[in-house]
């Protein structure tokens, strides 16, 4: 198991309630992580802080179910300045959201307060079960839409997740409202810490080739030519030049085993670019979620 003994604080993107300080909860309880909380506002700002203070760690978004990789994430990681911060765990988590109100008696809800991003990832269930004529308030945020409840009678609700409920002390009257039951959001611990390797492991990289026939191919059968599988690859485009592109990749494996490090030397030298993300154990995506909704 990682060793976080030494963490003195957690960074993780805010706002208060956001899935991304659920995934961090999620990661402190498994991996027994004692340290002060560090909310900041954007992933840039997260990276820059553990680049800065080598005694933390970060959690953030990498890969969503339906958007696909989060760019800023990527792009932050490849520009560290300390070359050792790297991905240390992953989990996937649902992104569940909640009817939140005061009172407990969902059919005397007649308003609804709500960012407009969860209204729309809610446009069903507003349509279907709410009141036709329910009066709908847009706020700024889901902590601003749970903290303006205290403004309104008890008719009132607003959208959010299970952990905004918590902190402001809400009921849950319906659970797990968006139109997307599947979606999920991969969130990785980063920092300046080893991992060990496990029975299941996985490793990311980032790398661009010269611009000439076969380049790309010739790297991706290294991998062949080393029996390494392949669980995902990307284009990236590249910031540098229009038209190039930085490929993201993820194979199974650990930096510390011997095949995969002589993989790792072949690509490098094979290579105009070359960036290790780390190595870390695998997480699976909730597939029984996934499952239960596709087959309705």
């Amino acid at each position: 198991m990682l060793n976080f003994e030494n963490v003195k604080t957690v960074a993780y993107l805010g706002p208060q309630g956001s899935f991304c300080e659920m995934a961090k909860d999620y990661f402190c309880e498994k991996y027994e992580i004692n340290a002060f909380d560090n909310p900041l506002q954007s992933i840039k700002q997260v990276i820059n802080y553990i680049d800065e203070n080598p005694d933390t760690i970060g959690i953030l978004p990498v890969e969503n179910s339906i958007d696909g990789t989060v760019r800023e994430t990527l792009d932050c990681l490849m520009q560290t300045k300390n070359q050792n911060i790297k991905i240390l765990a992953e989990y996937y988590m649902p992104l569940n959201l909640c009817l939140l109100s005061r009172t407990t008696e969902f059919y005397s809800i007649t308003g609804l307060i709500s960012p407009p991003n969860n209204l729309s990832k809610c446009h069903n269930f507003i349509e279907k079960e709410m009141p036709f004529n329910v009066n709908i308030i847009e706020a700024a945020s889901e902590p601003e839409a749970a903290r303006s409840l205290q403004n309104y009678n008890l008719t009132y609700a607003s959208i959010g997740t299970s952990k905004i409920a918590e902190i402001f002390n809400l009921n849950i009257l319906k659970d797990n409202i968006s139109d997307d039951k599947t979606n999920q959001t991969r969130f990785i611990i980063i920092g300046d810490f080893e991992t060990e390797e496990t029975s299941s492991d996985r490793s990311s990289i980032a790398f661009s080739t010269e611009n000439k026939p076969g380049a790309l191919l010739n790297t991706l059968n290294i991998f062949m030519q080393n029996n390494i599988n392949l669980s995902y690859i990307a284009s990236h485009p590249s910031e540098n030049n229009f038209g190039e592109y930085i490929f993201i990749v993820n194979f199974d494996g650990h930096m510390k085993n011997p095949r995969i490090m002589k993989t790792l030397c072949q690509i490098k030298k094979n290579t105009a670019y070359f960036k290790f993300f780390g190595s870390y154990k695998k997480d699976k995506p909730n597939m029984g979620l996934i499952y239960k909704f596709t087959q309705k």
